[in-house]
């Protein structure tokens, strides 16, 4: 019987770990299956976990008020050895970009365990961009064993800087799995559909304004390499396109980080209710969100994983970001990069609005990401 252990910190690797978890879990004859959770992300970390129905083994804990790379850093560093001495695992598996994944795979290193990278390959070639998840990523690719590539290209990127061919796998991306399993379970159960109706209510946007065809324009930014002045150009093009497009809603449900708060206090001011089709809500959990996502008709995001499960859904994606490590959305005409660039945004998201066969484009563009069935790819190498 061979000894996984996934590590994850954040929710967006927790979304794409969690189908992973549920796979390895059906297969108890052949796996001893350990989950480790960093808790670099902790209350919306704890909300996947609960939606998946996964219960941790080992929880480090790690998150503080105010923390920074350092602390996360060393926090995994040091609670990673005393769990990887204890579990002694045959493989390691951690997700993307994060410094939990990173520095879970350097601890795994120092231990001599090997490790598999699932979503590994992504590159934007350059290392503050995004920081600090490019360099992170590359980190991770040095020292897998197994890598796990969502996309042929992510295959190339890996084959390019030297990785021998014989350790890559693509298997499709995770996200579209969970994204799948998620969709399934809120068509299936008409009683959680009025819970999330109701849960998105209570956040602070009602459903029922888009039952007449409104549309609506969703919109996510957490990125460090935008807080600052990208964060209030990206505020003042979105203040712009509420006033220019009166009938649309613009739904953003913050990211409880101070610094991407602040610039939208400063551009809408300190009060940011009553005002008219611009909605400010609490960040949601993954159902909530994907149940939004799948009522909306744009994506305005600086997040990656959004890139690859909107499309899924049918829905542009304006990427507020100057580099994606996701070029193959970019080919496949499901995403375009906008920057924090104020006429780009406002640009292209009145180009989607106004022009039906400029949005059908994207929209009916084919996802490159997947068909739900990268969980069965991993566990089939891991058989062998």
């Amino acid at each position: 019987m061979k000894n996984i252990m996934l590590v994850f910190g954040t929710r967006p690797e927790a979304i794409k770990m969690a189908p992973l978890v549920k796979e390895f879990h059906k297969h108890p004859d052949t796996f001893k299956t350990t989950v480790c959770v960093t808790g670099q992300h902790r209350q919306m970390l704890d909300q996947v976990l609960e939606i998946f129905d996964i219960k941790p083994d080992y929880d480090l804990n790690i998150m503080k008020q105010g923390q920074d790379l350092y602390d996360v850093t060393a926090r995994v560093l040091t609670g990673m050895r005393d769990v990887l001495t204890e579990v002694k695992p045959d493989v390691v598996l951690v997700h993307g970009d994060t410094t939990t994944s990173t520095t879970a795979a350097l601890a795994s290193f120092y231990q001599q365990i090997p490790v598999g990278h699932v979503e590994a390959g992504l590159r934007t070639h350059n290392i503050y961009s995004p920081w600090p998840e490019e360099m992170n990523r590359q980190i991770t690719g040095r020292i897998a064993t197994y890598n796990f590539a969502p996309t042929s290209l992510s295959k190339d990127n890996l084959i390019s800087e030297g990785v021998a061919p014989e350790k890559i796998y693509v298997t499709g991306n995770t996200v579209i799995d969970a994204l799948y399993w998620v969709i399934d379970k809120i068509k299936n159960t008409p009683k959680l559909n009025i819970q999330l109706k109701n849960i998105l209510a209570e956040s602070g946007y009602n459903t029922d304004r888009l039952d007449n065809g409104r549309k609506l324009v969703l919109i996510t930014g957490h990125r460090r390499e935008n807080f600052g002045d990208g964060f209030i150009s990206m505020c003042q093009a979105i203040k712009t396109l509420t006033e220019k497009y009166p009938d649309v809603d613009f739904v953003y449900p913050m990211h409880l980080n101070p610094n991407v708060r602040k610039p939208i206090h400063q551009v809408f001011g300190e009060n940011l209710n009553g005002l008219d089709n611009m909605f400010f809500i609490e960040p949601l959990e993954y159902l909530s969100f994907v149940y939004l996502m799948e009522k909306s008709t744009i994506v305005l995001t600086d997040s990656g994983g959004i890139q690859e499960e909107a499309p899924g859904l049918g829905k542009p994606v304006l990427v507020m970001r100057d580099t994606t490590e996701r070029p193959e959305a970019l080919d496949a005409g499901t995403v375009k990069l906008v920057g924090t660039d104020f006429d780009k945004i406002v640009y292209e998201v009145s180009a989607l609005l106004d022009d039906q066969n400029y949005y059908n484009q994207m929209s009916h563009a084919v996802n490159p990401y997947g068909d739900g069935m990268a969980c069965n790819r991993i566990i089939e190498t891991m058989i062998k």
